[in-house]
């Protein structure tokens, strides 16, 4: 019998209903193609974006702003804290602290019309650790995924916060590390596995964390001796400086197995990130307290060796064991940043030096292609988008400059106050947070 309310199926019929099917197919494979790539381009869900190394797909960010000028709006941030926002969603979260560090928050604002959704104290601190006056108690930025965020202050508290309920899920307080100048490493994810760098005047380890849980999954101590003498004194060089450091791990993939990039004092390693097992160490003795994140690229491992005598060093990956200098393609010695982080665009390695100097190397062999003076002070790392970086500086400068072989400032512009943290980015609007302020910056 043949339904009154379907043609029959005839040989043209099967073929033009194949053809629908086919058709709607192709239409719900692209929409979910385009979700992905549209909540990829509104989520900035670490320390540095989605990749860890400031770039962003966005084609449109503004040029030119000011306190009056493409600013949607401009929220307060109570107390003092350098961490970076995250973005997932349409929630912004980021972390303060009082200046005394004995009391820790965290704080959730819509990213569309800056009110504040949530702001609640996670942790007090009875008897805070020191903190240089140049670093804040609040300094490791958030990592957040559907439904949570992970919150940590280093040894005084981690925390995880369900981000529909903001409940908090777990916490760990018992983690023994002395930050010495104040903690600065941010956690990354990986699988079921929270991961920090704990780079202590005491005690230097990687911590992986079940993420749903808070529990040890591993840990790894240092393998480094730190047993040079110190030039000044000609002792063996003291706790303190020599063994600390405030960089974030980085996640890669070379040959098609998974890699922890981890870098401490005087040494970075790579890590199984599955079980903490070492893999590899290059140290550079002469380089204490690493501060910014490792990136990747062209086939290569790129990082500032830390404060004393800073190197960029690009490292051949692959190898086992302690890697000797052969396992180096190139290294540069001029102007090399400690705190703001690299950017790697087109086969050319951007630097933005602490003092204010900006430079371009050939990614792949080392060669300068220009050094220049862009003036202030840096902290911040620079972001990449559509062409041309951001440089920020201590007094809330911003240099945009193009990403090339050839210098040129695009523009510059202000605002109050000063950048200590990293921009956040989600469609084409910057999320700048100043010392005292957080800002949606977007064109009109």
């Amino acid at each position: 019998m043949k339904s009154v309310f379907a043609p029959a199926v005839t040989g043209a019929n099967l073929r033009r209903r194949m053809k629908r099917i086919l058709s709607s197919q192709v239409v719900c494979a692209l929409s979910i193609v385009f979700a992905i790539a549209a909540n990829a381009a509104s989520n900035w869900p670490q320390f540095r974006g989605p990749q860890g190394d400031g770039h962003t797909g966005s084609k449109n960010l503004p040029l030119k702003w000011s306190e009056t000028e493409n600013v949607t709006w401009k929220v307060p941030i109570h107390d003092r804290g350098w961490s970076s926002p995250v973005i997932w969603g349409d929630q912004i979260w980021l972390t303060t602290a009082t200046p005394d560090g004995k009391k820790l928050f965290a704080i959730c604002i819509d990213k569309n019309s800056g009110k504040t959704l949530y702001d609640k104290q996670l942790f007090e601190i009875a008897e805070p650790q020191f903190a240089h006056a140049f670093n804040s108690y609040a300094s490791p930025s958030p990592v957040i995924e559907e439904g949570r965020v992970y919150i940590t202050f280093g040894s005084p508290g981690t925390a995880c916060i369900d981000t529909k309920t903001f409940k908090t899920l777990w916490t760990r307080e018992d983690v023994v590390c002395d930050h010495f100048r104040g903690a600065g490493s941010s956690p990354v994810i990986y699988k079921n596995l929270l991961i920090n760098n704990y780079d202590g005047a005491d005690t230097q380890f990687v911590l992986a964390l079940d993420k749903q849980t808070g529990k040890t999954v591993w840990r790894t101590d240092r393998s480094i001796d730190f047993k040079d003498i110190d030039p000044k004194t000609g002792k063996p060089e003291a706790d303190g400086d020599w063994r600390k450091a405030f960089s974030t791990p980085h996640l890669a993939t070379f040959g098609g197995e998974d890699l922890l990039i981890s870098q401490g004092a005087k040494a970075v390693y790579g890590y199984d990130p599955a079980t903490g097992r070492e893999l590899w160490r290059f140290e550079e003795r002469k380089n204490h307290s690493a501060s910014s994140r490792p990136i990747v690229g062209e086939d290569l491992i790129y990082f500032p060796t830390g404060w004393s005598k800073p190197l960029l060093v690009a490292l051949k990956p692959g190898g086992k064991g302690l890697l000797t200098e052969k396992d180096l393609a190139w290294k540069a010695d001029k102007h090399i940043s400690k705190k703001p982080g690299l950017t790697l665009v087109d086969g050319m390695i951007f630097v933005c030096e602490d003092a204010g100097f900006a430079s371009c190397y050939d990614a792949r062999t080392g060669e300068l292609h220009w050094k220049e003076r862009v003036k202030d002070k840096h902290s911040a790392s620079p972001v990449y988008a559509n062409g041309r970086l951001y440089m920020f500086a201590e007094n809330g400068k911003t240099s945009v400059v193009k990403a090339s072989k050839e210098f040129k400032i695009v523009a510059t512009n202000h605002l109050e106050e000063g950048f200590m943290s990293s921009p956040a980015i989600s469609g084409d609007a910057l999320f700048l947070r100043t010392k005292t302020h957080l800002y949606r910056v977007e064109q009109k």
